[in-house]
């Protein structure tokens, strides 16, 4: 599988671990940094995830900043995008299930390295269910599709 990676300052030693991890099984992993503890923009990085998945060359990303939150919205912004935070693996799985997440925002200050592989483990080895849950993500593409309150 090609696996986009991308961090922030916060999130780059994970982001690098988680790399040459998903290497070591196998995997075809696009680094798109940052790659030091130089501050830098948290939304740039998620924006660069978001932007290889739309583009086809990655299958699935993973962002990592402090908390997973905010490359998680920046990587959202995108709609071809459907990142979700995930601090453990039920979160991970569910997102596939129901959601069809194709990118998952970890937070390197909350958990650590070996929740942070449980949770890629789920993402990546979980399978979008289909049936009621298309129509949900097929309305989160296109907002016209959704009833009005």
């Amino acid at each position: 599988m090609r696996i986009a990676l991308s961090a922030d300052h916060a999130g780059f030693e994970m982001k690098d671990q988680l790399a040459d991890w998903l290497r070591a099984d196998g995997h075809e992993v696009i680094d798109l940094g940052t790659n030091g503890p130089e501050s830098v923009d948290y939304p740039r990085f998620g924006a660069f995830l978001a932007d290889v998945l739309a583009d086809g060359r990655a299958d699935r990303g993973i962002t990592v900043c402090g908390s997973g939150i905010g490359v998680a919205i920046a990587a959202n912004r995108n709609p071809a995008c459907r990142c979700a935070q995930v601090s453990e693996p039920l979160s991970a799985s569910l997102a596939r299930h129901h959601n069809d997440a194709n990118a998952i925002a970890l937070g390197a200050r909350l958990i650590g390295i070996e929740m942070a592989k449980a949770c890629v483990t789920a993402f990546l080895t979980s399978d979008f269910l289909g049936g009621r849950h298309q129509r949900r993500v097929d309305q989160l593409a296109n907002p016209s599709e959704r009833e009005p309150a």
